[in-house]
């Protein structure tokens, strides 16, 4: 599948120049010092260190930390999807990377919809090893990495996982706590937090399109197995999250291929030739719906309560709070598509689980909780991105239907076909089954609100399955 980016022609080239303390930027580029702009976490490096300290795992982490700054910190333009960078990166042997340059630029092309210009100097300073934790880790070899957020999907198949390889299955925390909570200080798990972090203070980070974080979590999720042993890669993601947003890409923004397998091939190219170590990412649950995951674990591991501690909202904590209390917003896509599997799984929540705790109300705004502080009206981001949610859920639901166009879902097909291995029609066929489960769950879920509720007005009114 060729890479769909939006042209750049005129655009000023957006220079970053990553530096270390003490060291100036050069004239006229961006300046993100390490340290500063980019902080590294102590502790949570040494979660990934093991018995030889390995400089490229170091430069890894601030190449991605580096990206994720550009990322966030330039918005994208008004008129087009598309951005021109230029990052210059200091790091232990530029000419390693400068081989690795084009892979990786590949990879954050197809990413994210922008041009990416890389540039790589010696470092004047080597980085300090961290301190050597010590690790329960198992005897022998892992059999797989799985990355491990505060997500349903994460949950469920790190459940179903530990089920089937035990601890042979190694986590690697991608959200904000870390999986060493609660555990003694002198055994610590690896790989249990982020090991940086980009506060983005600054007037200037205010992107909020995100795309870069696929690259972070497949570089964090790929050093680990370099670091271990293990050659597999898991992805948690379900058919709705991993090929969805690339089924029904909205107007001219660029397709969302952040759980894609096909910017996983392109990762496993750039890791392959920056760590010289061959990582298969896998997607056990690509041809399911979140429902189907769900279903799977109660019946595997019925007393596994977990699936009900997880969160699935994009809102930050300053617009879910109800009474000093977070919660999800329960409107956006990853809410209502939560709230639909597990309402397709037999499964219930609490209504405080969510600020919009009644979706079956005629009116948007009578939906939150009456002590809400926050927008409850239809004039605000969170009712912008109630209604793309939800059709977006719709509009997947009605991708095969005679009315819509097919090129998209042909070119998916024979994309899928090349990156897993498996004959076009087998394709076609766990990809039509996959779509066609989706929307009996959607459609019984709109159903049990009501033809009232807001949700199934937007639908009538948002052309659906068009």
């Amino acid at each position: 599948m060729a890479i769909k980016e939006a042209s750049n022609l005129a655009l000023p080239q957006y220079r970053v120049d990553v530096v270390e303390q003490g060291t100036p930027a050069c004239r006229h580029w961006v300046s993100c010092q390490i340290g500063r702009d980019l902080k590294f976490d102590t502790i949570g490096l040494q979660t990934y260190c093991f018995a030889k300290w390995d400089e490229r795992v170091y430069d890894a982490l601030v190449v991605a930390a580096a990206i994720e700054f550009c990322d966030r910190t330039k918005k994208r333009p008004s008129t087009r999807w598309g951005r021109d960078f230029v990052l210059r990166v200091p790091v232990h042997d530029p000419s390693h990377w400068r081989a690795a340059s084009t892979s990786l630029r590949s990879a954050m092309s197809f990413l994210t919809g922008d041009q990416w210009h890389f540039e790589f100097v010696t470092r004047t300073a080597k980085a300090p090893a961290p301190r050597q934790g010590h690790f329960a880790m198992p005897t022998d070899n892992p059999y797989a990495i799985i990355p491990y957020s505060d997500g349903l999907d994460s949950c469920a198949v790190a459940g179903l996982m530990k089920h089937e390889h035990g601890y042979k299955l190694l986590r690697v925390r991608l959200g904000s706590k870390s999986l060493n909570e609660g555990r003694a200080r002198d055994c610590p798990l690896p790989f249990a937090s982020v090991p940086y972090q980009v506060p983005c203070k600054s007037k200037h980070a205010d992107e909020t399109s995100a795309r870069s974080r696929g690259f972070k979590f497949a570089v964090l999720s790929g050093v680990a197995a370099y670091l271990s042993g293990a050659e597999k890669v898991i992805v948690p993601e379900s058919g709705q999250g991993a090929l969805g947003p690339s089924l029904v890409p909205v107007g001219h923004v660029h397709d969302d291929y952040r759980n894609h397998p096909l910017f996983t091939d392109l990762m496993t190219a750039f890791l392959s030739a920056l760590l010289g170590f061959e990582i298969h990412f896998t997607y056990p649950r690509l041809w399911y719906t979140k429902a189907e995951t769900l279903n799977e674990l109660m019946a595997k591991c019925p007393d596994d309560p977990n699936w009900s501690q997880t969160r699935s909202c994009w809102q930050s904590r300053r617009h879910v709070s109800v009474c000093g209390r977070r919660r999800q917003c329960g409107v956006c896509a990853a809410c209502m598509l939560r709230r639909m599997n597990v309402h397709a799984a037999g499964l219930a929540e609490s209504r405080q689980s969510y600020v919009w705790e009644d979706l079956t109300v005629i009116r948007y705004e009578d939906g939150a909780a009456a002590s809400y502080r926050g927008n409850k009206g239809p004039n605000g981001a969170m009712y912008e991105y109630a209604i793309a949610g939800a059709l977006h859920l719709d509009h997947l639901a009605g991708v095969l239907q005679p009315s819509v166009s097919q090129p998209s879902i042909s070119r998916q097909v024979s994309a899928l076909s090349r990156s897993l291995g498996l004959a076009e029609e087998e394709v076609r066929t766990k990809l039509y089954r996959l779509i066609r489960q989706h929307r009996e769950e959607w459609e019984n879920f709109v159903d049990s609100l009501g033809p009232k509720s807001f949700v199934a007005q937007w639908i009538r009114r948002g052309e659906r399955h068009v």
